[in-house]
């Protein structure tokens, strides 16, 4: 059945087709927080000066088969500017599903519907996760786009809750976690599970949010509070999900006082580990992974089926979830350079960067290396291994543009 589109400029509106955008969002599988109609206009109530909110609605019959909510804004490349297109939610929505029900005719059809409307030279859509069981409706667009690229962002740690994680822990985790919680109860503090509704969210959000401001991420403003826009948004997103059930929150308090928090989304059985903290006079406690082991306690009591980490960084990911997965999940970053000039040009740029990028990186990489002295083998002493360094991530020409990106939140 061909599908009839539609334009949208507010999902707030009164008459925004809202039963029938969650009717959607239950038929996708794979649908996260993140897609819920509370996260999205929050998202859109956030909006910064210069970001216009264009929602292309796909119908058929009377069904809602799709809904792509579409961020326009003007971002620099090299000094330039450029039309770009983001999924609404970018970048604070750590896991999102194409809500789409439609064949990939149809779905090409759409993209065919947002160059009409909304000319641009990029259309990136940001931590995707891969539908289950068929084949992403995506790869239309990459072939109708000058320049197609489908990036990995990073690879999930998940833990499937299971009877064994009743037993304690084994290995170096084991060690970590009975120090931790020694140290804690040495100290006096306690452990809370809370569960918010809309009326008790705003003060707790603004006990964590005190917790995160004076920790590093305050410091270098990059925690989800960072700014009055970000603390509004978080506002109203957790308020709306917090009166729906679907926020959890595991705290370390002493007298009476959040020193530390894990901030949770669940939904479907599957606890997103979204946001923690700590008070920096509190760090050598080892709380948050005493709160980790709390959400796994939690999940048994209550049947939740999965911990997922939400998102981390694609190499070098500090959190503490590694010790204890399971699984994966896959993330993707899908983006689509148009036809236009400025699409051409942008995608050439790209091109041209992933050809450069990796003999420029082995540049680096080999003046950064001190030099070795060869030892003489009389002497029998090993030659010293030469000091891996970390290389900086470069950000032109790889879409992660001057929005702040955070490997654990």
């Amino acid at each position: 059945m061909a599908a009839r589109f539609e334009w949208r400029t507010s999902l707030c509106a009164a008459d925004f087709p809202a039963a029938a955008y969650e009717a959607l969002r239950l038929r996708v599988t794979d649908h996260t927080p993140f897609n819920t109609l509370a996260w999205m206009a929050a998202s859109e109530q956030a909006l910064a000066a210069g970001q216009n909110l264009h929602v292309l609605l796909g119908w058929q019959g009377n069904d809602l088969a799709l809904c792509v909510p579409l961020v326009a804004s003007v971002e620099r490349f090299g000094g330039l500017p450029f039309r770009v297109l983001h999924h609404l939610g970018y970048p604070l929505a750590d896991r999102l599903a194409l809500l789409t029900c439609l064949d990939a005719e149809n779905v090409r059809k759409a993209l065919i519907e947002i160059r009409h409307r909304l000319p641009h030279a990029l259309l990136q859509l940001n931590e995707l996760s891969e539908p289950t069981g068929k084949e992403n409706a995506l790869t239309q667009w990459l072939a109708q786009s000058s320049t197609g690229e489908r990036r990995l962002s990073c690879r999930v740690p998940v833990h499937l809750i299971s009877e064994a994680d009743r037993q304690e822990v084994s290995g170096d985790p084991r060690y970590k976690l009975r120090r931790a919680r020694k140290r804690i109860a040495a100290c006096g503090a306690e452990v809370r599970r809370i569960t918010p509704d809309a009326s008790t969210m705003g003060p707790l959000l603004q006990a964590i949010s005190e917790v995160e401001a004076v920790s590093w991420k305050g410091d270098e403003g990059v925690g989800i509070f960072a700014d009055e826009r970000h603390r509004t948004w978080m506002d109203q997103a957790f308020t709306a999900l917090a009166a729906q059930g679907l926020v959890r929150v595991v705290v370390l308090e002493l007298d009476g006082r959040c020193i530390s928090y894990r901030l949770g989304l669940l939904e479907q059985g599957r606890l997103y580990d979204y946001n923690l903290a700590f008070l920096p006079q509190y760090a050598d406690l080892g709380s948050g992974r005493v709160l980790l082991e709390e959400w796994i306690r939690w999940g048994l009591d209550d049947h939740w089926r999965w911990i997922d980490a939400s998102r981390v960084s694609l190499e070098n990911s500090s959190h503490q979830l590694h010790e204890r997965m399971t699984g994966q999940l896959e993330h993707w970053r899908w983006s689509f350079y148009s036809w236009r000039p400025s699409g051409l040009a942008l995608g050439l740029a790209l091109r041209l960067w992933q050809r450069l990028n990796p003999a420029l990186q082995k540049g680096r990489a080999r003046r950064a290396a001190p030099a070795v002295t060869p030892t003489p083998v009389a002497a029998a002493v090993p030659a010293p291994a030469a000091k891996k360094v970390a290389m900086p991530s470069e950000k032109i020409m790889e879409g992660e543009h001057a929005s702040t990106r955070h490997s654990q939140r």
